[in-house]
């Protein structure tokens, strides 16, 4: 007799119907008909299973292990059994089902999802979550009949005839109605020249943990660790939904990629700043001239600049990293000392309307070893040096959180500067290059 074969039958002796002696010597033949296969500490194990927190163990619940977890569940009552239909006491009797149950933000939460049932009940009381359990797990089953699990088997879909392709398109139109435009379109293009080509005509069930690795690790040989990263999480999202419909393993969750720390952005010296308003200042006529001034002295992105609007010198813009379906949120930047030094330079509608990539291009002649983002990490850097608000620079850079200001998690909820503040505050960034 193997150690499974014992636990289900001291399982099963409780829904015995016997009583007193004859219970007992039921019991007692089937102990010692396993004493040479079960030891002493077992078989107590067995019939008082202990929980590894050490806490007492309320009646009707026992502990369960699945894999390296554990999880606390509870059995039904002889009685609750016995007011269930008779089709379905074999299910919660001889098979025992065990209820899994947790205790979350001071609420007892039990959920069962097998067997057709989709039962959920809470409460702040165990016994009194178990009676609700209880009572809506009759009412389910005097209501809609689950179906055979044969009947469920035969619904659940082909898994040999699921393509990759079919999958990838199905995330690709959630994410079009989830994300912004510039989003799906760097899914797609990542979708149309990587994934495609390597999986779109296979079986989704067939490619392995192996042949994923390889495939990224191949990105990583190049020096792509972005390209794998992007690649990675979309794979993942994919073989998650997938993996849910046809019921099996998802060969991502082991996949691994090796650390990479992409290279960080740095403010512009004061020499290198310097050359580019001289630049600027002197090819007025280039298109990226007066862009490049605002980004450098307002801290903008470049898909903000064409939302800029100008009123009693306060440049007011759309913030760009917004998600879809949120409101936009719109920041004002006030006219500083140094920037007004170089207004009669600055052509407000033409920088609104250059394109991204003259800027790009213009910017990276000048400096091959910078990026035209760097430019607002130079606002912040001057608007810091020149000691103001550290939580007026985040109103005007569009952060929500900085963790150099170890108040803003909690006052930016509370506080509204008046715009005379901020303005007074701008007023500190001066200095001559």
């Amino acid at each position: 007799m193997t150690q499974e074969e014992l636990i289900k039958i001291v399982k099963q002796l409780n829904h015995v119907d016997l009583q007193g002696e004859a219970k007992d010597e039921l019991t007692a033949k089937v102990l010692q008909m396993a004493a040479d296969s079960v030891t002493l500490e077992t078989l107590k194990n067995l019939v008082a299973p202990n929980r590894s927190s050490g806490a007492p163990v309320p009646e009707g619940e026992v502990a369960k292990t699945l894999g390296r977890k554990s999880r606390s569940g509870f059995t039904l009552s002889k009685k609750e059994i016995k007011s269930m239909p008779e089709k379905y006491r074999r299910i919660f009797a001889c098979e025992d089902r065990i209820i899994p149950y947790r205790f979350h933000k001071g609420v007892y939460e039990a959920h069962y999802r097998r067997d057709g049932f989709n039962v959920f009940a809470c409460a702040k009381n165990f016994d009194e979550m178990r009676k609700k359990f209880s009572a809506k797990l009759l009412e389910a089953m005097h209501g809609a009949v689950p179906e055979p699990y044969e009947t469920q088997k035969e619904k659940r879909p082909n898994v040999r005839k699921a393509l990759f392709s079919d999958y990838l398109k199905e995330w690709l139109d959630i994410k079009q109605k989830t994300c912004k435009e510039s989003t799906v379109k760097e899914y797609e293009r990542l979708s149309k020249g990587n994934l495609m080509p390597a999986f779109g005509d296979k079986p989704i069930a067939e490619l392995t943990r192996q042949t994923l690795q390889k495939y990224l690790f191949g990105f990583i040989e190049e020096g792509k660790h972005r390209t794998a990263e992007k690649l990675h999480q979309i794979l993942c999202c994919i073989f998650d939904l997938a993996c849910e419909d046809l019921h099996i393993p998802s060969p991502m969750k082991k996949i691994v990629l090796p650390y990479y720390e992409s290279k960080k952005g740095s403010a512009l010296t004061r020499e290198e700043e310097k050359k580019l308003v001289e630049f600027c200042i002197a090819h007025r006529e280039n298109e990226a001239s007066s862009a490049l001034l605002v980004l450098l002295y307002f801290g903008l992105r470049r898909s903000e600049l064409q939302s800029i609007r100008i009123k009693n010198e306060i440049l007011t813009c759309t913030t760009s990293k917004t998600k879809m379906g949120r409101s936009e949120v719109s920041r004002s930047i006030p006219f500083t000392p140094v920037f007004r030094r170089v207004l009669p330079y600055v052509d407000f509608e033409k920088a609104k309307n250059t394109n991204v990539n003259t800027i790009y291009t213009t910017f990276k002649r000048l400096f091959p070893n910078h990026h035209t983002h760097e430019l607002r990490y130079n606002f912040i850097t001057r608007a810091k040096e020149s000691g103001c608000n550290l939580e007026a620079v985040m109103i005007w850079a569009g952060h929500s959180f900085d963790k150099d200001v170890a108040s803003s998690a909690v006052d930016r909820g509370y506080t509204d500067y008046s715009q005379e503040y901020l303005i007074k505050e701008a007023q500190k960034i001066d200095y001559i290059l």
